[in-house]
């Protein structure tokens, strides 16, 4: 009886010790993930806030010298996960490579459709409220912060009140965006920007096009098919 109560005792004991040490592991793996996310994340909020990006020196929606010999446009809807792609790795090279050795001048466009049967506008809205921080200097910084925050089309990521959030996360005046976004400030800016782009021939996002000329339509145009445009036009 003995032998068997200190069986059972030892058994408690080895089970004890082995959820200590998976509860140990478990808050390890925990605090880990937290340390990795938390940097990204404004408190109190849940916004991410990307790592800021170096980039050339420009004006408002447009990077590097108006001077330059090539001219890439690029149609974008902040709610298109083609464009975050896009964003993420095929832009900082063309800025790197392209416009900060000054064979290129950027241009940003917006062209918001992905919303166009959506009673929430949220492509409307998010391109409205980027022109709203442009008013502050912030555009770029508010384009990162847009596709860093995306989870889903007309899922509700860009909602008034998630829009404002992000203004307040990057440190705008909240009040002067809060009454740019209510007032939809930029609506005809915004319109005439998809217009101009469907007269250049854009039925999708991302668009890129150098002096004119749309590169690879229909698809996400490399880093290598930009190029070879961008040289084209040296002189």
């Amino acid at each position: 009886m003995t032998k068997q109560m200190n069986k059972r005792k030892k058994q408690r004991t080895d089970n004890r010790s082995r959820m200590i040490t998976v509860g140990i592991i478990v808050v390890g793996a925990l605090l880990v993930a937290f340390a990795l996310i938390s940097p990204n994340v404004k408190p109190g909020t849940g916004v991410v806030l990307p790592e800021q990006v170096k980039r050339p020196a420009g004006d408002g929606l447009t990077l590097g010298d108006v001077t330059a010999p090539a001219r890439i446009e690029v149609f974008e809807d902040f709610q298109c996960p083609s464009c975050i792609r896009y964003s993420n790795e095929i832009e900082p090279l063309i800025l790197e490579e392209l416009v900060e050795t000054g064979k290129a001048y950027y241009i940003f466009h917006n062209y918001a459709f992905i919303d166009t049967n959506s009673a929430a506008k949220e492509s409307q809205g998010a391109a409205n409220a980027s022109l709203c921080a442009n008013e502050q200097g912030k555009f770029w910084e508010y384009h990162d912060v847009l596709f860093a925050n995306w989870n889903g089309e007309n899922q509700g990521a860009f909602a008034a009140n998630h829009l404002v959030e992000f203004a307040d996360a990057l440190k705008l005046n909240v009040e002067d965006f809060q009454a740019c976004v209510d007032e939809n400030r930029y609506a005809a800016e915004v319109q005439a920007s998809f217009e101009n782009g469907v007269a250049m021939g854009v039925n999708g996002t991302p668009s890129v096009f150098v002096n004119g000329v749309i590169i690879a339509p229909g698809y996400i145009p490399s880093f290598e098919e930009i190029t070879a445009a961008v040289e084209a036009a040296q002189p």
